[in-house]
């Protein structure tokens, strides 16, 4: 197995913050992808896991075994905390200067990565973000009614809001560190609308965006977690950032 450790001496250039919650069967998999994806890049990945029951952890404790426990960081809380306090939890144990966040359940395939570095050492851009909505970006796996509720929802929020991106739930980023403890401060959300107030915040703020084209694959092992609860608190949230920013 690739460890990727010729590229990992020294200090991390790129902290990757992956947050889990019984990822147990995707957690392996994820992290070989992205030093398979990654063999010249150094960084390190956080694991911030909210004390899955399904041994998620366990399995994480192998993987420092193979790569290392300066590549492969766990960082757990003892139960499930939301997702803006996961990644303000992994930011606090953060070594490099860029922060990439990402899901643990694949459907953020780690051959983007090298795309969204590239895209930003071009661009000098503060944020990168993968969207699913522009030319080669897309969807697979999804049904047509969740297909038209995310498309309505952004459709909704880019009328209301015009921030400047064209993918506002999306959680697949790569960030200037000083920019994300910048805007992570002023964000006051939580759970799913927390990825649209991040880039709400940092348009507002004036922060150079850029755009990666990605395909958003549904999860292959496990069980969604977004449920009818998520879907009126996205509701909640656009009412509230059209209010207030």
């Amino acid at each position: 197995m690739e460890t990727g450790g010729e590229a990992g001496g020294g200090k991390p250039e790129y902290s990757i913050i992956v947050p889990t919650y019984n990822e147990r069967l995707n957690v392996a998999i994820i992290v070989y992808l992205i030093f398979k994806h990654l063999p010249d890049a150094k960084f390190e990945i956080i694991i911030v896991d909210d004390g899955s029951p399904d041994g998620t952890q366990d399995i994480v404790k192998q993987l420092q075994q193979v790569y290392g426990e300066d590549r492969v960081l766990l960082r757990a809380r003892p139960r499930k905390l939301g997702l803006g306090t996961a990644y303000i939890h992994g930011l606090k144990h953060a070594s490099g200067d860029f922060v990439v966040i990402m899901d643990a359940d694949l459907s953020h395939h780690p051959k983007y990565l090298p795309s969204f570095i590239r895209k930003q050492k071009e661009t000098g851009a503060d944020i990168v973000t993968g969207t699913r909505y522009v030319n080669n970006g897309g969807v697979h796996g999804w049904n047509l009614m969740r297909k038209l509720t995310s498309r309505g929802a952004n459709v909704l929020a880019q009328t209301l809001l015009r921030p400047g991106a064209s993918d506002l739930t999306g959680s697949f980023r790569l960030y200037k560190r000083s920019v994300l403890e910048d805007v992570i401060s002023s964000c006051v959300s939580k759970g799913y609308v927390f990825q649209m107030e991040m880039i709400v915040r940092a348009t507002r703020k004036g922060y150079h965006i850029e755009e990666v084209p990605i395909t958003f694959v549904d999860r292959v092992f496990g069980i969604s977690k977004l449920g009818g609860s998520e879907i009126v608190g996205y509701l909640k949230g656009l009412v509230y950032l059209l209010l207030t920013t």
